[in-house]
Parts: C-alpha cells; sequence; structure tokens
C-alpha cells in the first residue's frame, strides 16, 4: 500500500496475500489511510496501530535528517481474513522522502503473513545495522512541549485562543502558533482529535 501524503490519497497493490484479505479489487482512495485494510482490524487495533504511527513518526524527528530513511517501523497487527478467520500480521511501513531528507512525500507499507514471534507490539528498525528498538508509550509525554500540554489542556477544557492568551500571558498569535505545531505534532487535522489522541496517549 503507498499514501501520497502531498495528495491526500492512497493506494493498494495486493499480492497474493491480498486475496487471503479479500481487498483484491481496491482502488486509489482519496485518503491516506487505507479503509479497506482498517475495516479488517478492532477499533483498539487500529488505534494501537495509529499510536504506533505517530510513535515512529515524532522518533524520526530526534534522528538526523541524513538518517531518517534508513529507518522503518515494524508492527504486529492482527486482521480479519475474507474467510472471517482472524490471524497475525507483519505490518512494516517506511517513510520516503524528498531529495534532502527533509520531508516525507509517500509512506510505504507493507503487509504479510506473520512468520516469527515478535514479542513487541512495534519496534523502530533501522535497515542498515538491523538493531531495533521497542515503541512504547515512556516516550508520549516528551512529544509535546510543556507549553503545547498547557495550550491543549486549555483547548480541551473550552478555551478560547483569545482566552488561553490572557491565561498564559501570550500573544492570540502565538496561541495559534502552537495550536499548529500541536497538530502537526499528533499528525491530526483539529483540535477535536488532538485532545481524543492526547489522551489515548496520556500526555494531558
Amino acid at each position: 500500500m503507498v499514501s501520497d501524503l502531498r495528495r491526500g490519497t492512497s493506494r493498494i497493490f495486493p499480492g497474493k496475500f491480498g486475496i487471503v484479505l479479500g481487498v483484491m479489487n481496491y482502488s486509489e482512495e482519496n485518503s491516506i489511510w487505507e479503509k479497506s485494510i482498517l475495516n479488517l482490524m478492532t477499533e483498539d487495533d487500529r488505534e494501537e496501530k495509529y499510536l504506533a504511527e505517530l510513535r515512529f513518526f515524532n522518533f524520526l524527528r530526534h534522528v538526523p535528517r541524513k538518517a531518517r530513511p534508513d529507518y522503518y517501523l515494524l508492527s504486529r497487527l492482527r486482521m480479519k481474513t475474507a474467510a472471517g478467520n482472524s490471524i497475525d500480521v507483519i505490518h512494516r511501513m517506511y517513510y520516503i522522502y524528498t531529495d534532502d531528507s527533509e520531508f516525507v512525500t509517500h509512506a510505504l507499507c507493507l503487509y504479510g503473513r506473520s512468520a516469527f514471534d515478535l514479542q513487541s507490539k512495534s519496534l523502530v528498525v533501522n535497515s542498515l545495522t538491523g538493531v531495533s528498538e521497542e515503541l512504547t508509550s515512556l516516550a508520549d509525554a516528551s512529544i509535546l512541549s510543556r507549553r503545547e500540554k498547557q495550550v491543549l489542556k486549555l483547548i480541551d477544557s473550552g478555551k478560547k485562543s483569545s482566552e488561553i492568551a490572557d491565561m498564559l500571558s501570550i500573544s492570540k498569535n502565538t496561541v495559534s502558533r502552537h495550536r499548529q505545531e500541536i497538530l502537526a505534532k499528533l499528525q491530526v487535522k483539529n483540535s477535536m482529535e488532538a485532545c481524543r489522541i492526547a489522551k489515548a496517549m496520556k500526555i494531558i
């Protein structure tokens, strides 16, 4: 599956495993989230997949820019097959960058039947060295800065930007800038989703 992050589209290129999952007739979709794949998982598993990808995204923010393409995300998922059976699936996700490794242009996701016992739910793997690191919730608190957490908590309590500015003794423009940073770091489109994800990750 390839997601074009600039166009906001995705497309599945099914192999034989696509027959097992029942996604052979999938065409391009106007979303970066492959709904026919997500629909094969429970709501809790979909949330876990999203959180793993968010943790991977933020992990890469702390990696030297030129080294970012060296890493991929390895996750263990549970999916329902076309026959109605639940199976373990290994998911690998790679980001494809611009030539200067500054911006992500595409996300490549590969799905296959689990051939080994992956103890962790998700790992970050360096494709050059083979060194892996488990992605857990321990680093979630560091995704947002202290000020961004303050702003998001006030947003969640129903405060408007002007009220937040007065309460924190900052300008309304600074509040807006914090809002945009929060949305970017949590990979969401609006404040409501930001609050939901931050609560799921116990950031606020």
